[in-house]
């Protein structure tokens, strides 16, 4: 099927699904598309980037990633592995893969739903006449088994279960695992899932990981980790290698990273996030409500947006101010936000020590504060989550894993 994207602008054609195993009897999740480009170069398209499939087209938003798919270990191709694949049937018949379909089961996410089969070539050849093979339709459910059984996938049975953890939980997991163990694993993790589990591991865990990696996938994890998240981490990594990396990194995601490097650690410029939900003086609650539904938004970012004059990218136009979550979920959809904002809320600065960013917190009872710069533009934004993180002691996520070791 050909791929269009918002603009209904060519961009090439479906070639194959990559899918992965999870735990237990469940159908395998739909990771993503892979799309041949115009020039025949084959790259992975997420399904969160697909807005559509329609009965001629698949429609994608957003920015896409044209690096050239790589197939990793934990991932199956649809076309690719599972068709053609001899497995026994539901009545244990040798049955022959012709055809896969998915279903979505949530907003932008899907999974392996019915298989198509027909009886193998091998199983009838000793049957007298010339009967027509017969095919059919059944549901996952009935040869999944089959299918994910028919070789050794012990770490793809393992990423398969992790699939469905929390980022804290996979991080324990790793954790608790032999090095080579590890290593292994993390390989075969997607790279956001394994971005998400480093930010919950110890600093020096998170380090030796990351410097295990080979040098292009460890950019493509940080590019995956929230700017203030990767920034702590190539503070601890050498020099050289720190730079390397970040040479490597997409250079938006690059330029996010290194301009957090630039502020002193324990400062409201070292912890902040430079990107926060930021609107425009036009902008209407119903423009707001679209931006903070946004799934990949922490409830920290989502409960404040914040207007600037133009551009609106970090670092903002002028700073105009906040408009709280709840004041937008009181006014009509056609209410413009600029004529929302908080006057009394004053921002804060990059050189806002964290004692102070703390005690800012605790005096008007918010969970984000907006970072402003001398003049006057909006240049991040802190979350009290990024506070706690700070004010724990460094150690206090390793003391955390060996407790529940221990425990």
């Amino acid at each position: 099927m050909p791929v269009v994207d918002g603009f209904g602008d060519s961009i090439g054609k479906v070639r194959d699904v990559v899918v992965q195993e999870r735990e237990g009897r469940r159908a395998p999740k739909c990771r993503g598309l892979v799309v041949e480009l115009l020039a025949r170069k084959r790259i992975f398209v997420p399904m969160i980037r697909v807005h559509a499939i329609d009965p001629g087209q698949v429609v994608i938003a957003g920015a896409v990633d044209t690096r050239r798919f790589i197939q990793r270990p934990s991932e199956t191709l649809v076309i690719e592995d599972l068709f053609d694949r001899i497995i026994a049937g539901p009545n244990g018949q040798q049955v022959s893969i012709m055809d896969v379909s998915m279903r979505q089961v949530r907003n932008r996410d899907w999974e392996l739903a019915e298989v198509a089969v027909v009886e193998s070539q091998a199983a009838g050849r000793f049957r007298i006449g010339r009967r027509r093979l017969h095919s059919y339709t059944v549901n996952w459910s009935e040869v999944g088994a089959a299918i994910t059984g028919a070789e050794d996938r012990d770490t793809s049975h393992l990423v398969a279960a992790m699939s469905d953890m929390k980022p804290a939980d996979v991080a324990r997991e790793l954790y608790d695992m032999e090095p080579e163990r590890r290593m292994e694993v993390a390989q075969a993790l997607d790279d956001d899932q394994l971005a998400d589990a480093l930010e919950e591991l110890p600093e020096d865990e998170q380090v030796e990981l990351l410097s295990q990696l080979d040098t292009e996938r460890a950019a493509d994890v940080l590019e995956e980790m929230d700017p203030d998240d990767a920034a702590d981490l190539i503070r601890e990594l050498p020099t050289d290698l720190a730079e390397d990396l970040l040479q490597r990194m997409d250079a938006e995601e690059a330029r996010d990273v290194r301009s957090l490097l630039v502020y002193a650690e324990s400062t409201a410029g070292a912890m902040m996030t430079p990107e926060p939900v930021i609107l425009g003086v036009d902008d209407t609650v119903a423009d707001a409500l679209a931006r903070v539904r946004h799934e990949e938004l922490t409830p920290a970012l989502a409960s404040m947006v914040f207007v600037c004059r133009s551009p609106l990218d970090t670092p903002s136009g002028r700073y105009l101010g906040a408009v709280h979550i709840q004041r937008l979920l009181r006014e009509p959809p056609s209410v413009s936000v600029a004529g929302m904002v908080d006057a009394k809320l004053e921002p804060i600065t990059p050189d806002t020590s964290l004692a102070e960013v703390s005690r800012y917190f605790a005096i008007y009872n918010l969970v984000v504060a907006p970072v402003v710069d001398d003049q006057q533009r909006l240049v991040g934004a802190v979350t009290v989550d990024d506070v706690l993180d700070h004010m724990l002691p460094t150690d206090w996520r390793e003391d955390q894993m060996e407790a529940e070791t221990n425990g």
